[in-house]
Formats: structure tokens, C-alpha cells, sequence
């Protein structure tokens, strides 16, 4: 049975940090007489949408109808990236803010494995953000799921807010978490942490019964409906009243993980969104982080990639 929704009438709204992922693919022939490092010589290079972007372009790959809502800094990589989201048909609303620089993450590439990741970034103004809450409340109503995709980068101050509103419009919501501090998430319909980000948070566990418990514990504390932890080669694991549920992870030679926990939540929302019940969304989720894991870089899992699977 093919468990794949019709997606050309569900409508997201992705909200969160966006980033610019530059990669610099090259020849490595020698080392650097100056230092114990391998000298690249740059044969090509690529530029990508990472971060909320990244989500908003799995949505897109999905079928889904997109708008994105972010903060980009008033320079070349914030206006390479709303070319690159437009170009992949996705509505964007990227604030300007003329203090901030646009997050970029310069990934060295030789002999198809990463050398050296160079980060550039600072925070937005909040006379921004402000901006970006009054454009979130007016968008509310033309989505039927809400991505909040944190990566740590202060575009989402007022994610407490955005989560009360959406959940006052009757929208599902679904959170990508950063930092040790879930309660600013509270009342959500569902998180993503990892394996490592549900650490932080609760502690390790010795095995899936003492995850279950602690799993347990922070849903019913923070108010959620759902909490789905991503256990790389363990699969992942779907905590809602009263059940668990649990996908084992595809098996597939990985080649990079990068962007996975994006595709795992774009996927989710875009399946719910289409009428799929959260076990169902899941399991398409774990399908399609495996078919992502697989290639190079922030990627996406196409409709009929993910159809070929079910």
C-alpha cells in the first residue's frame, strides 16, 4: 500500500534561522610546506540553503506549498540566498537587518571528504524580530503546519509567542530544538531533538525503558502531544499518550548526515499537513533521512524518491 499523500495542496510555514551553506570542492595533491595540512586547489564551487532554508526546500521537494520567514543580514549571502529559494519556488519573507551578517558555512571539500568548516555569524537586531512576529501572525492562516527550526542563532526570540499564536489558530507545530532550554517550547504539538540534543536535556539513559520514562516526563511537562528523538543509527523513536513507536533506520551506506534532522521535520510536517497520522508521518520521515544521509551535503528526498520506498 502506498502510504504517500497527495502533498500539492498542503500549505507550511517555516520559520527560523536560515544560513547559507558555501562548499569549496577541490583537488588535494599535497601538503603545505608552511604547515602540516593538505593544500586544496578549488575546482568548484556550490552554494546551498541551510538551516530553516534548508527545511523550507525539503517541504518544497515534498510538493508542499512553502513560505519561509526568517532574518538575513543587507549583504551578498543573504541575496544569494532568497535567489536560491526562489528559484525552488518557495514564498520568502527575509527581514533585512543591516547590523546583522547572514549566517555562512564554508565547508572545504576534498576527495569528497569535509577538511575545514569556517562559520560566519552574529545575531539579529530585535526591531527586526519584532517585525517578523507581526508578519507571522498575519501568515497563520494560510498554513496548515508551522516548522519552527531553531539552530541557535537568535532568530527566534519570540518563539514562545509564535508557538502561543499558532496554537491559538488551531495549527499544529512543530519544533526543531536547540539548547538545554525546552520549556521556552512549551505547548507545541511535537519536537526532534537527537540523540545528543535529548541528552542535554534529560540526562543519558541506560536503556529504552529509562528513555521511555524520561521521555515521558518532559512531554507531559512542557505540554507537547508528541516527541520524536532521532537516534542516528538506532532509528527513531515517537513518544505520544500512552504509546511508543519506533522506526528502525534504513539501512544505507551514509555519506552525510548533514541537514538529516531538517529533512526528518520537513517531512513530518509536510505528511501531517497531508493528513497522515504522526506513527505514519514518522515512518516517511525515517524513509526519506535515509535517502538524504546519502548524499553530499544539505540535501533534499524528492516525492518520487520517497514513493519509490513505499
Amino acid at each position: 500500500m502506498n502510504l504517500v499523500p497527495d502533498t500539492s495542496n498542503t500549505r507550511i510555514l517555516v520559520v527560523g534561522d536560515v544560513m547559507l551553506d558555501r562548499y569549496w570542492f577541490g583537488e588535494v595533491s599535497r601538503i603545505s610546506p608552511e604547515a602540516p595540512v593538505p593544500v586544496v586547489k578549488v575546482e568548484r564551487v556550490e552554494e546551498r540553503p541551510g538551516g530553516a532554508a534548508n527545511v523550507a526546500r525539503n517541504c518544497a521537494a515534498l510538493g508542499a506549498r512553502v513560505a519561509l520567514l526568517s532574518v538575513v543580514g543587507a549583504d551578498e549571502a543573504g541575496q544569494s540566498l532568497a535567489r536560491l529559494m526562489n528559484d525552488s519556488g518557495i514564498e520568502c519573507s527575509l527581514h533585512e537587518d543591516a547590523k546583522l551578517s547572514t549566517t555562512v558555512k564554508l565547508r572545504v571539500i576534498g576527495r569528497q571528504q569535509q577538511l575545514l568548516r569556517i562559520d560566519f555569524e552574529n545575531s539579529p537586531d530585535h526591531e527586526v524580530l519584532q517585525a517578523k512576529l507581526a508578519d507571522f501572525k498575519s501568515r497563520l492562516t494560510d498554513c496548515d503546519v508551522v516548522i519552527l527550526s531553531d539552530y541557535g542563532k537568535g532568530g527566534l526570540a519570540h518563539i514562545t509567542q509564535m508557538i502561543a499564536l499558532a496554537g491559538a489558530a488551531g495549527k499544529q507545530v512543530l519544533v526543531d530544538p536547540k539548547g538545554e532550554d525546552y520549556a521556552r517550547y512549551s505547548g507545541a504539538t511535537l519536537l526532534t531533538p537527537n540523540r545528543s540534543e535529548m541528552r542535554q536535556v534529560v540526562g543519558r539513559w541506560k536503556d529504552d525503558a529509562e528513555l521511555e520514562r524520561k521521555a515521558t516526563r518532559l512531554r507531559e511537562e512542557l505540554r507537547l502531544e508528541a516527541l520524536l528523538v532521532t537516534r542516528s543509527e538506532e532509528g527513531m523513536t515517537l513518544f505520544s499518550a500512552g504509546a511508543v513507536a519506533h522506526e528502525a533506520a534504513v539501512a544505507r551506506e551514509v555519506y552525510d548526515v548533514s541537514g538529516a534532522g531538517d529533512t526528518v521535520i520537513a517531512t513530518l510536517a509536510v505528511m501531517l499537513g497531508s493528513g497522515l497520522s504522526l506513527p505514519q508521518s514518522m515512518r516517511q520521515a525515517n524513509l526519506a533521512a535515509g535517502i538524504v544521509v546519502g548524499k553530499l551535503g544539505t540535501a533534499t528526498c524528492s516525492l518520487d524518491e520517497l514513493k519509490l520506498l513505499n
